[in-house]
């Protein structure tokens, strides 16, 4: 297993999925967020709902926004719909996926 360079708890499972950033070679780097899955229908792939505040100078005041983000499902892993989770920010996957997911927090 790999040491991918975050602060996570690594899975105790094992997989042999090449885009895992634990058993793979998938380097992660940029960005982490954390987030809540709202579905987990697609194969090995999540969509995340992130919240956060976006502040508004001209009012000198916060706005609430929100955003769904595709990341890959490493099997080892395998968050399902309703999982806290944090995801880390990798290479372009497919048209969609730039995220991976590197912990469940549940």
């Amino acid at each position: 297993m790999r040491d991918i360079g975050l602060d996570v708890k690594p899975p105790d499972e094992v997989c042999d999925d090449p885009k895992c950033p634990f058993h793979g070679k998938l380097p992660v780097r940029g960005q982490v967020f954390d987030g809540v899955v709202v579905n987990d229908k697609m194969t090995n792939t999540v969509v995340v709902l992130r919240e956060f505040e976006k502040k508004i100078p001209k009012y000198e005041r916060y706005e609430k926004r929100r955003s769904k983000v595709h990341a890959h499902n490493p099997p080892c892993l395998g968050a399902k719909a309703g999982d806290a989770v944090k995801i880390a920010e990798c290479r372009p996957l497919s048209k969609t996926k730039s995220f991976v997911v590197v912990e469940v927090v549940r």
